[in-house]
């Protein structure tokens, strides 16, 4: 069955980028058919990475998001869609324009909505009034990232002061900043960077190849915990 990730959080820099490449490498590395979608046009972050799978797409235009829903059924495939900050009223207006969610269970398509935060106050501020504004329109993933804080107490704070609550919440372990940037300046997904030693060496240590694998492990965990609630994303 073909299922709908949209990788979001409407603060700039809190990792939605990481999170989308992570979810990719997580379906490649289970052998499930996986197609991105790059909404993000300020960084091409999957066509960068994931070129072979990823199409660009324009969330302002209705063509661009619609290739959204036609992947997903033309096939049964995984579709990730890295959005960029700011865009949900783009996708909302796309969404209720065409119904989509009414679509979705016509035709049995699963979607989730990945809600990135970092610790601050203002991206609390922003997760609270998205879930007050969309609770129950699809399953929300709350992925606290622990690259960008620690402290979450002010997004539980406003998530209890809003009275809401997202259908997963799951924390994503952060990776050492100097090994997160070689990666990126070698334009290496996290698979390569912890297996392809010819390519690596040189760039990474052995010790950089190692503890990328074992935050991708980590990561993985926290991925499959999403599957193991909704029965979606099998390995």
């Amino acid at each position: 069955m073909s299922s709908i990730h949209f990788i979001g959080g409407e603060k700039g820099g809190v990792g939605k980028s990481v999170v989308s490449r992570l979810l990719s490498q997580y379906f490649l590395d289970n052998n499930q058919m996986y197609a991105g979608m790059d909404a993000d046009q300020s960084h091409g972050t999957l066509t960068r990475f994931y070129p072979e799978f990823t199409q660009p797409i324009n969330l302002d235009e209705y063509e661009g998001a619609d290739k959204i829903v036609e992947t997903a059924l033309s096939s049964n495939v995984n579709v990730v869609v890295d959005l960029p900050a700011q865009s949900e009223r783009f996708l909302n207006r796309w969404m209720e324009d065409n119904d989509v969610t009414e679509l979705c269970d016509e035709t049995g398509l699963t979607c989730y909505y990945w809600y990135i935060v970092d610790d601050g106050i203002d991206s609390a501020k922003l997760a609270a009034a998205f879930l007050t504004r969309n609770q129950g329109q699809m399953p929300c993933v709350l992925v606290r990232n622990q690259g960008r804080g620690e402290t979450f107490s002010a997004l539980s704070n406003e998530l209890a002061n809003a009275g809401v609550s997202p259908d997963i919440t799951l924390d994503l372990p952060g990776l050492h900043a100097g090994t997160m940037r070689k990666i990126d300046n070698m334009n290496m997904s996290f698979w390569a960077a912890g297996n392809l030693t010819e390519r690596a060496e040189g760039v990474l240590s052995l010790m950089e190849r190692q503890r990328t694998r074992v935050w991708a492990k980590k990561a993985y965990a926290q991925i499959a915990s999403v599957a193991k609630h909704n029965g979606e994303l099998t390995a």
